[in-house]
């Protein structure tokens, strides 16, 4: 049985041509009277008319009877899907206790169950994405007309995000249930940056799944067949994107939670085609960048002596050391080869030297020591000895990973120096270490980044309260979007999201920098967004990529020689960055302002016609 919403926000309001209403429906029990009796629903809904906080009040009690956070997502969904502003509106006023619901953990654990929910999500025939069977990819064009249809005209898609639902977070093949993961994703654009969501769409490449557990059950939604070769792969993908950027040229596209190998070959084959962006590779690069550069700041070592150990090497991790050297190479003008001799990785076989003896990925060969002679690691501990390093960061999706062993030997390494500790695995589940672990095996010293949320801890001798760094990239690709969405650069280039990563550095106020944070409070998420999309365009018009002749002028007064990012932006640039960010409607006025097609329905000043 779906929820029911007793916000009067029930998808079978309608209007009298048979189709929902949206006005009506984002009204829900805020509708003025005479709206109602315009919009023919006198008698046909409760007689009280309440104001917007009210209705707010309702939805969070809703919310909070629920007793699983998976409860909680089903209700969020469907209150997304009938009453949007209402949605985000609870969203941005409630961020910390909400952004975790709709997205990391708990999407991880929708994603697995998305069959078996999917029902319960949205009313019935709701359209709310693509799904693109394998067999169906040779009709593609017909089921972007099929959606064409499906949207108001002036509602074109200006932000996809695609996924094949091979490598859903730390979790694997979750096949068609990955979608979740794209409807997730846009939810945080447009909260943290303002991306409008009637021009969101999520879509999942439905290739197929070599996961028999969903293979194998009876109410997998899914197609039911093993995933093709890379040629079958790469031809249908291409096909698919070749067809979306001929429908929407300006959209941009967002890869998200492909297989490692797939995940870089068409990243590489597009970046330069169309308007597109890998949040793994680059965007997981670019936030933990930005939490790296506060935490080089603050650690007691010369940033050329930093020895950086990886464990995991899939596209995340190659991706955010690949990001790391630049950093070194750009802000400590250390050479390339010495800034990348600063970096090694430990993968399942142990460390990635060139001479291991075993055929590498070309994604790893980067990266591969050749300064090794004889020695080879065969897990962390080995690799720990033999580095000696300043900086571990785990990309592994190994569940403590991190023991306390290695944590005591970290602290031991570095007697005269704060460790930097970054376990960036998710969900929590997958996380290489907590904090709390982290804390206690440093002597309350370490310099720790998260890619999952954890709580803050108490340190027992002195009662003080530590808030852990999260290195979630809800800090960054949002506002790269939202740059994007803007400016409609060329391409997207590595400068620009080095850019992003410098402006998230430079975001920290000041009672966070003397707390030693390495990421501002999330509550800031939507300033700090219009701060990094500033510091996006600026450099974008700096490379001579941006295309949107409006932000190029606005940025010639603020240029400097040279393109070498540096995450600077013009106040005149933030300011107008502000005004094109969508906020949902505080009031009715407000709300029916953003339907101004809608110019049958009466201007009501008051409730007294009630």
């Amino acid at each position: 049985m779906s929820p029911v919403m007793d916000s009067g926000t029930s998808s079978a309001r309608r209007s009298r041509s048979g189709s929902p209403d949206p006005l009506a429906s984002n009204a829900g029990t805020t509708l003025p009277y005479a709206t109602r009796s315009a919009l023919h629903l006198k008698g046909l809904v409760p007689s009280g008319v309440e104001d917007f906080c009210v209705q707010e009040q309702r939805a969070l009690e809703q919310l909070n009877t629920k007793s699983t956070n998976l409860e909680k997502y089903i209700f969020l969904s469907w209150l997304r899907s009938t009453n949007s502003h209402l949605f985000y509106r609870l969203v941005l006023h409630n961020l910390r206790e909400i952004a975790p619901v709709i997205y990391t953990p708990t999407v991880g654990q929708a994603c697995e169950e998305y069959s078996h929910i999917y029902p319960f999500l949205a009313p019935p025939n709701a359209v709310d994405g693509l799904y693109v069977p394998i067999n169906e990819v040779e009709n593609i064009e017909e089921i972007i007309q099929n959606y064409k249809e499906s949207i108001k005209e002036d509602d074109t898609p200006e932000i996809t995000v695609i996924t094949d639902g091979s490598r859903i977070l730390g979790l694997g093949d979750l096949g068609m249930n990955g979608m979740g993961i794209p409807v997730g994703k846009l939810q945080l654009y447009v909260a943290a940056a303002g991306l409008n969501p009637d021009r969101c769409l999520p879509i999942v490449l439905d290739f197929g799944t070599n996961n028999a557990k969903f293979l194998d059950d009876p109410l997998y939604l899914g197609l039911r067949q093993q995933r093709p070769d890379d040629a079958e792969f790469y031809a249908c993908a291409n096909r698919v994107i070749s067809a979306l950027h001929t429908a929407f040229p300006h959209m941009f596209i967002q890869f998200e939670d492909f297989s490692t190998d797939h995940a870089f070959g068409l990243l590489d084959q597009w970046r330069n085609q169309a308007l597109c962006f890998n949040d793994d590779i680059q965007g997981t690069g670019c936030v933990i960048l930005g939490g790296f550069i506060s935490a080089v700041e603050q650690a007691q070592v010369h940033p050329k002596d930093q020895r950086i150990l990886f464990v995991g090497a899939g596209s995340a991790g190659v991706g955010v050391a690949k990001q790391l050297v630049d950093y070194f190479v750009i802000e400590h003008r250390i050479p390339e080869d010495q800034a990348k001799a600063m970096f090694w990785f430990v993968d399942s076989r142990g460390m990635i030297t060139a001479n291991r003896g075993d055929k590498l990925a070309a994604h790893k060969v980067y990266f591969a020591r050749r300064d090794n002679g004889n020695v080879q690691c065969a897990n962390i501990e080995e690799a720990l000895e033999y580095v000696k390093p300043t900086a571990l960061i785990g990309l592994s999706t190994i569940y403590k990973a991190f023991n306390e062993n290695i944590l005591n030997r970290m602290n031991q390494l570095n007697q005269h120096a704060r460790p930097i500790i970054f376990p960036l695995s998710n969900p929590e589940s997958k996380a290489e270490c907590t904090f709390e672990e982290a804390m206690r095996c440093t002597n309350n010293r370490v310099l720790f980044a998260s890619g999952t949320a954890f709580p803050s801890y108490t340190i027992p001798e002195t009662n003080q309260v530590c808030v852990p760094g999260q290195g979630n990239n809800m800090y960054v690709f949002p506002a790269i979007g939202l740059g994007a969405v803007l400016c409609k650069p060329s391409r997207i280039t590595d400068t620009m999201i080095y850019a992003v990563s410098k402006a998230l550095a430079n975001s920290l106020n000041e009672e966070e920098k003397q707390l030693g944070e390495l990421y501002p409070r999330i509550e800031r998420i939507r300033s700090v967004s219009a701060e990094l999309a500033a510091a996006f365009i600026r450099q974008a018009v700096r490379e001579g990529l941006a295309k949107d002749q409006k932000w190029v002028e606005i940025a010639k007064s603020g240029l400097a020689e040279g393109s070498n990012p540096d995450g600077l932006f013009a106040q005149d640039m933030l300011e107008e960055v502000k005004k094109f960010m969508w906020l949902p409607a505080e009031t009715f006025e407000q709300l029916r302002a953003a339907h101004p097609h809608y110019h049958h329905h009466p201007v009501v000043h008051s409730d007294s016609d009630h």
